[in-house]
Formats: structure tokens, sequence, C-alpha cells
């Protein structure tokens, strides 16, 4: 499912916090929303899972508007992992993933076989078939993290949308992430502070600053020393992976400086 976001405005109190963005997730590509604390990444991506209403433009799911659909039809299409999460369930780690079968389900129908197989999948994908029967209250905050995914999953979407995914997950599960990610083939939509992970996983990324796009391409064209200096304000250099032969930043954390020196330098 190809995901188009349209001249998107969104205000929140009063203030514009994005305008005229526009921004592509083609069928089956991974897209990246990058950009630093503030410019409005999350609240595209608010948008496009319709936590918040856009005060202009739209959001368009193979060319049909979401505000169209029903909130059922809207989430049998579209699964957020957003960044609040939930820390005060008292249900099981399997209630809590069994949730997300509920936009296919009619009032007070119960669990099916097949609900309950993709329930088991998406536990397992995400490495947490062992904790099942675990309160999601008692959980570590990655181990909650690959809950919720696993609740996504379970919603069998056609679109995942995931708002900093990465957040609180070691190392090793943070890699696991992505390799389940880049392997499901999905139409996905992300949010990534860590640009070196952005680099792996995208292949597509949208460069956000001050509620604008200001870039967009693959990483390799998106993400240049000029770019990393002008909207980041850091000084860095983009070599090959020596593994992957990925775009990999090697940033220079002695001598870090501000766009204008950093333009001054390379121009």
């Amino acid at each position: 499912m190809r995901v188009a976001v349209e001249d998107l405005e969104v205000a929140l109190s009063g203030r514009t916090v994005v305008s005229g963005i526009g921004l592509v997730a083609e069928e089956g590509e991974i897209a990246g929303l990058v950009g630093p604390n503030g410019s409005g990444k999350s609240t595209v991506l608010r948008t496009v899972y319709r936590y918040l209403r856009p005060h202009a433009g739209r959001v368009l799911l193979d060319g049909t508007d979401i505000r169209t659909l029903t909130a059922a039809e809207s989430a049998r299409r579209v699964a957020a992992l957003p960044q609040e999460r939930g820390s005060d369930f008292e249900l099981s780690v399997r209630a809590v993933v069994a949730m997300g079968r509920t936009p296919y389900k009619r009032a007070f129908a119960g669990e099916d076989r097949a609900d309950a197989e993709l329930v088991e999948a998406a536990l397992a994908r995400v490495g947490m078939a062992g904790a099942a029967g675990r309160r999601f209250s008692a959980l570590s905050g990655g181990e909650r993290q690959r809950v919720l995914l696993a609740r996504a999953l379970a919603q069998d979407p056609k679109v995942l949308v995931l708002d900093e995914p990465t957040n609180h997950l070691d190392v090793r599960h943070q890699v696991e992430l992505l390799a389940l990610l880049r392997d499901m083939g999905r139409t996905t939509l992300l949010s990534l502070h860590d640009l070196n992970a952005a680099a792996s996983l995208c292949d597509r990324l949208h460069v956000l600053h001050e509620g604008a796009v200001v870039a967009s391409g693959t990483p390799r064209e998106v993400l240049t020393p000029g770019l990393l200096a002008e909207v980041f304000g850091v000084r860095a250099a983009v070599v090959e992976h020596p593994l992957t032969g990925d775009p990999l930043i090697a940033f220079d954390h002695r001598a870090p400086v501000a766009p204008v020196a950093q333009d001054a330098a390379v121009s």
C-alpha cells in the first residue's frame, strides 16, 4: 500500500507545527523521517495514524483519503507504534498483543483460531513468545517496546507507522528489530534519531527541519556532510560501511560545529 502525505499542515494550541509537508512511502518501501528534535517528525506520523487531524492537506492510502475511512477500516490498514508507551496495563503480554485483533472483531466477539495464530506468530517474531503469560506492567522498557510492536504486527496492517521504534532497546534488539522490518517487505513509515540506523534500514529518507521537508531521496543522496551541518549542526564525514556498503556517518565528537562554520569549511 502506498502512503502519500500531501501539503500537510498541523497546528497545535494555535501554533503551526508543520506546514507544506509532502512525502511518500511507496508500496513495500521503508521511508524514514529524520531531523532534529522539534522538527515535526512525530506530528507527521500522528496524522498518518489519525491521532491528529490536519489543519490542511491530507494523507492518502493508495489514493484514498484516510479521513474518509471509518476508524476500524483505517486500523485494518495502518498500525502504529507511537512514542507514548502504555505502562499501566494490568493485562498479560498475550492479552495486550491480542488487542491488535480488535479492528477485525464485532462487539463482544471472541478470539478465533486465526486470531490466536496471528498473536502467537507476532510474539514469536519479536522474541517474546516465552513472556506471553507475564504482566505487561512488569516488563522492562525494551520488553514493552517489543510487545507493542507485536500488537501492531498482530493487527496485520498494510502499513506500519513507527515513532522511534528503537528507543529503550539494547544493541542486539535494535539490530534484530531493524532486520525484522527489512525482511517484512511491508510499507513502513518511521522516525529515527539514529542516522546510521536510518541509512542502513531505509529505502527513502525525508529530512525535516523547522516543520518542513528540506530534503528527500535515498540515504546516500540525502545524508551529505553539508546537510548534516546545516540541519543537525554537526561536523561529520560520510563513508562506506565496511560490512554492508551502506553510508556510514562518522561524527566529529571533538570539534562539533555550527552550520555556518561547517558550510564555510566545505565550501
